[in-house]
């Protein structure tokens, strides 16, 4: 039924392609994708209880031999089920293996040990690059038909490894934090859990892997080289789903160059504060399917990524043939995401019938000059929103690593515009189609940044309804087509501010209450800018032009 609906929705008959006309004459085509197929898993009906192998669910025994004996001898045997008895599972990392599925049982609580000497350092992967980092908790590279299900829950005991800002504690929470152990930088504005963490910390030594350096180089900073929770690494037919991860030091789960990946009615939870707390990260992956999942996370949620800058590029995998939909995100810095590091670019991706509740923005699409890498082909469907304190929907090329709303005492950098050539370092946002999105409650409903030499380019936006403090701001956009927007403000002028952007269509805008200005167009590169069926009662004044801005640019 849904597969029907996308193909109703977006796609036109098979041998055409997909068109997307604007306020223009141009017409604008993108090769119609198909709706991927996720190949899925299988396992022989043979089971082995951990328990056999000696585990203990005592909370006080180490259970990591046990574990990996267990899955070795199902992955020996063909492979089957590698069940996870009632208990509190303390273990240290986990290997999986092909044809190996761990079932944690409801009863059951895997908890990974807070002892940093049971992670050994391991050529990994960290943002989008080569690292040396942590062993990761549950872990597995080329492999084949692998999964873990079950409805119990996996707990990465990330606390013990996480630093965290004073700005994010109340006066208690600092004060218990604090007397716990660990150090505090010479500001008191952040807690480490070690001398090591810290170091890593101020130096800023991520562990990137280059020519010269060993994981030797790297030992007196060990404790600052999180791992991510759980990460599969070129493997295929992945399934995830019934659990609960949690509490990871850094990314909860990572699939990583992986194909026809399945994750489920999976609950992935953080704390707020959790620094690069991300619920589930994409990357470089092909043939997905994320459905019925709830996040509720420290950083992004839902989040599509290829690789950071030149080694993104140079492994040239792109993300792709995704299908996200029935899926919640409560707390989070986004709740669907791509970038920052797409720099091996992303394409085919469908987003349906998702709730933000929360999420500081909900759809945010965010890179930078160096990435490089092309995103396009994205559609957006039935979205609902809810207490959003940033921006409805944001396109950024000018993003910077730093909370997307301001902490008590930070200062948001403003941004220097300049316009440089364009290489394969300059990345792409483009052929976006958004529909039948609903928010109650932002700062500010919709904006896009782009670069000077690098609009964000041909995006739609359709049956838009959004209640927020600030409304509609485009700069360097081009090819931009905006139908049945209706918008609540707080905030009265100017409702929509246009900045050297081209070729912007407005179809039935609707300001949902009086409004001062309503349009502001600035920039002397601004230009064939429409706007029809616009309702104009409420408005005071319908235009203002600044900054260079011809009155031609806009034709009401």
């Amino acid at each position: 039924m849904l597969l029907r609906k996308f193909a109703k929705e977006f796609l036109v008959p098979l041998g055409t392609t997909l068109s997307l006309l604007f306020a223009t004459t141009s017409i604008v085509q993108a090769q119609q994708p198909s709706l991927p197929v996720i190949k899925k898993t299988s396992f022989r009906a043979d089971t082995v209880n951990i328990k056999d192998f000696g585990a203990k669910g005592d909370g006080q025994f180490l259970n990591s031999e046990a574990i990996n004996k267990a899955i070795n001898a199902i992955n020996q045997r063909g492979g089957g089920v590698v069940f996870v008895p009632a208990g509190l599972w303390l273990t240290g990392p986990i290997e999986m293996k092909s044809n190996v599925n761990l079932h944690v049982s409801r009863e059951a609580i895997l908890l990974f040990s807070k002892n940093f000497d049971d992670y050994k350092l391991v050529e990994s992967n960290w943002e989008g690059q080569p690292a040396w980092r942590n062993q990761n908790p549950i872990s597995g590279k080329n492999l084949e038909n692998i999964a873990i299900t079950g409805k119990g829950v996996i707990d990465g005991n990330g606390g013990v490894w996480r630093m965290v800002k004073r700005n994010k504690m109340t006066d208690s929470q600092w004060k218990k934090l604090v007397s716990s152990g660990g150090v505090v930088d010479e500001k008191a504005k952040i807690w480490y859990p070690s001398e090591g963490s810290m170091k890593g910390a101020l130096e800023n030594r991520g562990g990137t892997i280059k020519p010269g350096l060993t994981k030797e180089d790297f030992l007196d900073v060990k404790d600052f080289l999180r791992p991510n929770l759980l990460v599969f690494t070129a493997c295929k037919r992945v399934l995830i789903e019934g659990v609960t991860i949690q509490n990871s030091a850094a990314w909860n789960l990572h699939p990583l160059m992986c194909e026809d990946v399945t994750l489920r009615d999976v609950l992935v939870r953080n704390p707020w504060y959790a620094q690069n707390g991300d619920g589930v990260d994409i990357e470089s992956c092909k043939n997905v399917l994320v459905e019925d999942c709830t996040f509720d996370v420290g950083d992004d949620g839902i989040c599509i990524k290829s690789g950071r800058d030149k080694a993104g590029r140079d492994r040239g995998m792109p993300t792709e043939n995704v299908i996200i939909r029935r899926s919640v995100v409560y707390h989070a810095h986004g709740g669907f995401v791509i970038g920052s590091e797409m720099s091996g670019g992303a394409r085919n991706i469908w987003v349906e019938d998702c709730s933000f509740i929360g999420t500081d923005i909900g759809l945010r699409f965010k890179t930078k000059r160096g990435r490089g890498g092309v995103v396009e082909n994205i559609f957006i469907n039935n979205i609902n929103m809810v207490g959003i304190p940033g921006e409805a929907i944001l396109f950024d090329m000018y993003y910077e690593a730093v909370d997307p709303i301001p902490l008590l005492g930070d200062e948001k950098k403003e941004v220097k515009v300049v316009k440089l050539p364009v290489t394969e370092e300059t990345p792409q946002f483009r052929n976006f189609s958004i529909k039948n999105v609903h928010v109650s409650g932002a700062d500010k409903g919709i904006f896009f940044r782009g670069l000077p030499e690098m609009h964000v380019k041909n995006i739609t936006l359709e049956n838009i309804n959004i209640d927020a403090k600030n409304g509609i701001e485009i700069i360097s956009a081009s090819d931009i087509n905006l139908k049945n927007i209706r918008v609540h403000t707080d905030n009265s002028s100017p409702f929509v501010q246009i900045a050297d952007s081209e070729n912007i269509s407005f179809e039935n805008l609707t300001p949902m209450n009086e409004v001062d200005l309503l349009f502001r167009v600035s920039g002397d590169e601004s230009k064939n800018i429409r706007a029809t069926g616009t309702e104009l009662k409420g408005v005071k004044k319908k235009t203002e032009f600044v900054g260079g801005a011809n009155a031609k640019a806009l034709k009401m």
